[in-house]
């Protein structure tokens, strides 16, 4: 897949500059994208297999995590503090992203014929222990 040249945040359109890429586990991988206009937030393009999953994961740091849909067709599943789950369901053409706070869980499962893709803002950037990964 083409590695981006800028990437639009509310509205404006902003350069990114490719890191790497990065398996996260089987059938997800993650281009890494910083903005040097921006360098307080980085930029993961996660795609998942058909059919496969991203770790749950539970956020445990950062002043912001937004999770956002690009293509395919899947579920962003957000399992608040009190436990309480809420399905957010994604196909070809929607828009829509989502906040996911401190103590909250997610995890993005891709639809068994199609490669989902989405993305995700970090602020401050993503470093090792912002997320823990939970068994499913």
């Amino acid at each position: 897949m083409n590695k981006l040249s800028s990437f639009k945040i509310e509205g404006i359109e902003h350069k990114v500059s490719f890191v790497e890429t990065i398996e996260v586990k089987e059938g997800v991988v993650c281009d890494v994208y910083t903005f040097p206009d921006i360098p307080q937030t980085d930029l993961g393009i996660i795609s998942v297999s058909p059919g496969c999953s991203t770790p749950l994961q539970k956020v445990l740091g950062g002043e912001s995590t937004i999770e956002g849909f690009i293509s395919g067709s899947g579920t962003l599943t957000i399992t608040d503090k009190d436990g309480f789950s809420t399905q957010h369901l994604f196909y070809d053409g929607d828009q829509a992203q989502q906040e996911v706070k401190i103590g909250e869980c997610m995890q993005w499962a891709a639809d068994s014929d199609s490669i989902l893709r989405f993305y995700e803002l970090c602020t401050p950037p993503y470093e090792d222990g912002r997320y823990k990964n939970l068994p499913n």
